[in-house]
């Protein structure tokens, strides 16, 4: 685990902060301490990059409904919550609302290092996968409308005959318009056209 990311402690229980916050310390983890869900989100717009960890069941604003108004301010933020044997199913909703891994209580000091771990190393792949998409988006506004019609025909497996076919022109015409995605879209092969094109569901 990098030591560049920083974890977002959310809880009310001050002791568990604590608790939490000297295993991260002794861990070499970055981390920050929120006494309620209010407090993390008084600060949404500049998180620094890492996870957030958040009980589940806090007063005022519940976890699950902190994974709900995070999602909806479009925060990239991997997000762990911890649970009580009684908050299972909450944990459950959570995880179907986006959250990448819940944890019930008590847990071993091994076991939530290693779920920060991985939701910050699953939070990075979606960063990456979020950039490549802005960038294939950006190509792609850049074709002209017949440019993007062979696009979905290629991407739907037509051969440049049946997608001359299907569009009215000839063979060689489509083939002009291939070599042409593929300069725009920077595509070396037809394998790597497709996949940019399913990236971003242009289908």
């Amino acid at each position: 685990m990098t030591g560049e990311a920083c974890i977002h402690v959310v809880d009310d229980d001050d002791a568990i902060r604590d608790s939490i916050g000297f295993l991260l310390s002794s861990s070499g983890l970055q981390w920050r301490s929120y006494s309620s869900a209010r407090a993390l989100l008084s600060r949404a717009g500049e998180l620094e990059e890492g996870c957030i960890l958040t009980d589940i069941r806090m007063p005022e604003m519940t976890g699950l409904e902190l994974v709900r108004e995070l999602k909806r301010l479009g925060a990239p933020h991997p997000i762990v919550v911890l649970t009580g044997h009684a908050d299972v199913a909450l944990a459950v909703e959570a995880m179907k609302a986006g959250v990448d891994d819940f944890l019930e209580k008590p847990f071993e000091p091994e076991a939530l290092l290693a779920s920060i771990a991985q939701a910050i190393a699953a939070g990075k792949e979606r960063m990456s996968r979020m950039r490549e998409r802005a960038v294939i988006e950006e190509r792609i506004a850049q074709l002209t409308g017949r440019e993007r019609d062979v696009l979905a025909a290629l991407v739907r497996g037509l051969s440049n005959k049946e997608a001359a076919l299907e569009l009215g022109i000839s063979p060689r015409t489509v083939e002009i318009y291939r070599a042409n995605l593929m300069s725009k879209m920077n595509a070396a092969t037809l394998s790597e056209l497709v996949r940019q094109a399913l990236l971003v569901e242009m289908i």
